[in-house]
């Protein structure tokens, strides 16, 4: 198996407007994930959290999401639902997908078959990559460092 990553996509008031799904279901055709969960959550004006099914939604006035119905391998539970709904607003929803990362199963493979292991791991926000390129951007002009 490649890494197993997970994201968690708000979508404040519930709108929906579908212009990702075909670069998801790109991805999957093409090999490089696999969608192992894709579960909807919306937090009711009372804070309670709800899933919402596939077949409920609709995205950009219309329901385009039958192609992920049955995406569930059992590892989201309800207590990941309200985990990742912790941080959403009253009448907003959220997608949670869970998905394998196909392009690095085979690199993975060979690492183990030659006796190494991951041993760590994680994710560098975007904001953190963009602040750090700005900053780098705008450090010290090349006539003041040193030669």
């Amino acid at each position: 198996m490649g890494p197993i990553d997970y994201l968690v996509i708000e979508f404040p008031g519930s709108h929906m407007t579908g212009e990702g799904l075909p670069l998801l279901v790109d991805l999957v055709d093409r090999g490089t994930i696999r969608i192992m969960d894709l579960v909807f959550v919306k937090k009711e004006p009372d804070n309670s959290v709800v899933a919402v099914e596939l077949a409920d939604l609709t995205v950009g006035g219309k329901a385009d999401l039958a192609v992920f119905e049955g995406a569930s391998s059992g590892l989201l539970g309800q207590d990941d639902m309200e985990e990742a709904a912790a941080v959403l607003g009253p009448g907003d929803s959220a997608g949670i997908l869970v998905y394998e990362n196909l392009w690095a199963a085979p690199l993975a493979r060979a690492l183990r078959r030659g006796g190494a292991q991951l041993v760590a791991g994680g994710r560098i926000p975007v904001q953190a990559v963009l602040a750090a390129l700005d900053a780098a951007e705008t450090g010290p002009s090349s006539e003041a460092r040193p030669a």
